[in-house]
Formats: C-alpha cells, structure tokens, sequence
C-alpha cells in the first residue's frame, strides 16, 4: 500500500519517527516521506542519519498553524499523526499550550487533509485517553474522537481516518527504562508504587501497528495492540538488581494501572489474533461488516488494562531486550 508513495510525519522526529522512517523505506520504498516538525535542530540531527537519502524530507512547521500544513501536504498520500505535547505534568502546569496542540492541531490537520485529498491519516494515541485522569489523556481522548468523527467530515472526499493506541514504549526518550538506567549507579531508584504495572511495546510493534491500520482501515477504527504488562518493580530489579527501590507515592495525574480499552468500549470493541478494535460508536458504524472483518466482539464488561492482561513480560526477555538495545535506549 505505501509503495511508491508521499508520506508525511507530523512530529517526525521523535521517537516514534525515527523508527517509522527507516522501517518503511526499508519494507516500502516509498517515493518520499516527510518530516514535518518544529525543532530545526532535531531535525538536522535526523537528517545526518539518511545520509542525503533523497526520499526524506524535512518541512519546519507547527500543526497549530494550518496554513503550514496546508503547503506541505502538498501531493500527500499518508499521513501518520505524531505530533502532540505528552509530559504529563507539563501539560499540567500548561494546559492552554497542551489543548492547541492536541486538540487545535488535531482539528488544523484533519481538515487540511480533506482539503487535499490526502487518502489516508493514522493517528498515534495512548493509553492515558481511555478514561482520562489528567490533561494530556483528557486532550488525547478528545484528539481520538476528532480522528473519528472526521470520516463523516469526509464522507465526499477520498480521506479517511483511523486511531492506534498502545501504552508505554520500551527504551523511549523520556520513559522509565532510560530513566532508571540513568541512576541505577546511585543505588537508589524511585518507584512511585509496588502494585504499578505498565503495558510494554517496542517502538517497532508500534511501526507495524500503523502499518496495519493503513491497511485494515475503512474509517474511524481504534487499533489497540495486544502487548505484555510488567511490574515496575520487577522492571526495576532487571535494570539495577542491586539497588534500593524506594516507595516515593504516585505523582499528580498518574495512574496505578493503564488503561487502553475501558469497560465503556467493550460493546464497540472487537478482538483480532494481535489486537483489538474499537468501532465508532457513531452512525452504526460499530455493526458495518468491512470494520467488523473476522473479529470476535468481547464480552459485556470487557476491559484492558495492565493489571488484568492475560500476558506477562518476564524478567529474562526484558534483561535480553535491552542487552539487544542499550545503544539506543533513550537517544531518540
């Protein structure tokens, strides 16, 4: 499907986007992908890794500006939609600046891409938007229900869209794992609960969760992968088996469990053998057959949360994926 294509990457160049992009000019060539970012920096850093590759572009510009948006889906056939403000407590203490990204951004990017006719848009969402407790979940929830009702903004034009959520990505800038390799030497890692657990994905599920939502896609569909859980405390022990870990509280906003499929979508939700489907709930779309496919609904009551996943990461894969990765661990 991407083939020979025009790709564009809002937020591309972080860590999501340095994954996607040698991934697909690997399995797709496709004619070109565009990284479309407001950090001049991080892009040049990005771009000395293609090596002049003729196929990667990069495009300065911000999605709360939609007339940028408007000249570089120029001649556009995908888009993946990474852009988003996604530090929970800064979201917090900016919630004006989250809600135009996330939300105003949304809105400049779904209607630019109706406008030019660009045939598909995937949408990156969270786990932290199936019933939000802090900002950022609460601005990414309202982002994937935008993405949805944008196909009835489409109904006339070629553009359709879709949303894939998945939880904490293993070894991204920002996350547990380089965080607490960071410290470990100090002998001390701060763990805000013993009963947490996490969803873990690879940043390479994620790549090929997209890829598989360009092509299963009819229009207004959640893809939600299926991903083993972990206990932070267990992930700790792996990272620094000698050190202390000290009970600190959880922080503002934060949750105990993550949540991607809420005991309110389960009547919308279908099951696949990698993933799950949330349906829109809106103009009978959740019963359409070429949604459904060969999915299976969940039962009544049906949730997916990290405490309640019927698949557990051990120790040992976790301690031989990151031997696999330390070199790039939380450098992108």
């Amino acid at each position: 499907m991407l083939n020979n294509s025009t790709i564009l990457v809002t937020g591309g160049t972080g860590s999501f986007g340095h994954t996607f992009v040698p991934m697909t000019l690997e399995k797709f060539n496709p004619k070109k992908i565009i990284i479309f970012s407001r950090d001049e920096m991080k892009q040049w850093e990005m771009a000395k890794l293609f090596n002049g590759d003729p196929r990667v572009r990069f495009f300065i510009g911000d999605v709360r500006d939609r007339d940028r948006l408007n000249r570089a889906l120029d001649g556009v056939d995908y888009v993946v939609h990474a852009a988003a403000t996604k530090i929970v407590p800064t979201a917090e203490y900016n919630p004006f600046e989250c809600i135009k990204t996330n939300i105003n951004g949304a809105m400049n990017l779904i209607d630019a891409c109706i406008d030019k006719g660009v045939r598909r848009v995937v949408a990156l969402s969270t786990d932290k938007a199936s019933s939000p407790i802090n900002l950022y979940g609460a601005t990414k929830l309202a982002s994937d229900k935008l993405f949805v009702a944008g196909n009835s903004y489409s109904a006339a034009y070629e553009t359709r869209f879709a949303v894939v959520r998945y939880g904490n990505v293993m070894g991204s800038r920002g996350s547990v794992i380089p965080f607490f390799l960071s410290i470990k030497d100090k002998g001390v890692l701060p763990v805000t609960d013993a009963r947490m657990t996490r969803f873990m994905i690879t940043l390479e599920q994620g790549v090929e969760l997209v890829w598989h939502a360009f092509e299963d896609m009819e229009g207004g569909e959640i893809y939600v992968k299926k991903i083993p859980s972990m206990k932070v405390t267990d992930l700790a022990s792996v990272v620094a088996p000698d050190a202390h870990q000290e009970i600190v509280g959880i922080r503002p906003g934060e949750k105990l469990h993550e949540q991607m499929i809420g005991v309110e979508d389960a009547f919308y939700t279908y099951e696949y053998p990698e993933h799950y489907k949330i349906l829109p709930a809106i103009h009978s779309w959740d019963s359409c057959k070429n949604r459904i496919k060969d999915g299976v609904r969940v039962p009544e009551g049906f949730s997916y949360t990290s405490d309640n996943n019927a698949e557990w990461m051990k120790p040992a894969e976790l301690k031989s994926w990151i031997e696999r990765n330390r070199a790039k661990i939380g450098s992108i």
